[in-house]
């Protein structure tokens, strides 16, 4: 199993949203360093949900990977903003996973405490100008992160 950190904006899709909803495709991602970060998954990994462009930002919960190696359905639709002219349905560009709501942590674990907590080579999430919005997660990382929110490391 892999830990990996999902970025979304709580206006764009939040924790909560997930929450509800129980599943989602993680679509729209057009970074291709993202992408494929997002191709790397598999079924079975955890990823932490980290509100961005928010006050604080910061990790909210957990969620897991359900399916991987899925098509970003976006690219097709031209009324969609992820759309991408270039894909085509038998040369498709973008690639996404299925993720499920895990939990919503007691506590965030905010980015000024990832910062004072990991360097930037521990957790990515801390670099400087750092805008992906998936990035790998190391398992020592993913164990002090669910520390420092509070959560029992063994029930990930």
């Amino acid at each position: 199993m892999a830990y990996w950190l999902l970025k979304s904006e709580p206006d764009t899709f939040s924790i909560d949203d997930l929450e509800r909803e129980q599943t989602t495709l993680w679509e729209g991602v057009r970074n291709y360093q993202a992408r494929n970060f997002l191709r790397s998954m598999q079924p079975g990994d955890l990823a932490f949900f980290y509100h961005s462009s928010t006050e604080p930002p910061g990790i909210v919960g957990l969620c897991r990977v359900l399916r991987s190696g899925v098509v970003d359905p976006t690219q097709f639709d031209p009324r969609s903003e992820y759309y991408d002219p270039a894909a085509q349905p038998e040369n498709p560009r973008w690639w996404t996973v299925e993720v499920g709501f895990v939990r919503r942590f007691g506590r965030m674990v905010s980015l000024e405490t990832l910062r004072q907590s990991f360097t930037p080579d521990e957790l990515w999430v801390v670099r400087r100008g750092n805008r992906l919005s998936v990035m790998p997660v190391g398992e020592e990382a993913a164990r002090r992160i669910l520390e420092l929110a509070g959560e029992a490391v063994d029930s990930a």
